[in-house]
């Protein structure tokens, strides 16, 4: 993994997410910020999301993706504090689409990251974790 940090472009496109999110369900945000603070004083999870911004420069088709996804859905499935990141948010919204506009904020349809998204949901679901799917409400 490089050393890089975070671009300009990715703090603004997290920032803008994060003001998303706040927008859609205030009322969870506070604890949503506990739970990804906490989160950051884990060296594995802050090692898997600069991978995972990484992987926004991949091809939608890199088999990186998939492992990827798997070595997160079974980073969060260990680590049950931390798996409220993704189901913490959804958990008090009602509509899907709310948490599809938060989960995939700033991606275009097709690319690494949605596709990454989508794996590490598949792969949570599959563990009977619930996350909405954009086709239900």
């Amino acid at each position: 993994m490089s050393g890089r940090g975070f671009s300009a472009d990715e703090v603004a496109a997290t920032r803008e997410g994060w003001v998303l999110a706040k927008a859609l369900v205030p009322e969870g945000f506070d604890d949503y910020l506990t739970h990804v603070e906490h989160a950051l004083q884990d060296p594995r999870f802050v090692a898997l999301i600069k991978r995972a911004t990484e992987a926004a420069s991949w091809e939608p088709d890199d088999p990186r993706i998939a492992e990827l996804a798997t070595a997160m859905a079974d980073h969060f499935l260990a680590n049950p504090e931390q798996l409220k990141i993704v189901t913490g948010l959804q958990a008090r919204t009602e509509a899907a689409t709310r948490y599809t506009l938060i989960a995939l904020h700033g991606e275009e349809q097709g690319s690494a990251t949605a596709r990454g998204v989508t794996l590490v949901e598949t792969k949570l679901r599959a563990a009977g974790i619930h996350i909405p799917r954009p086709d239900t409400h």
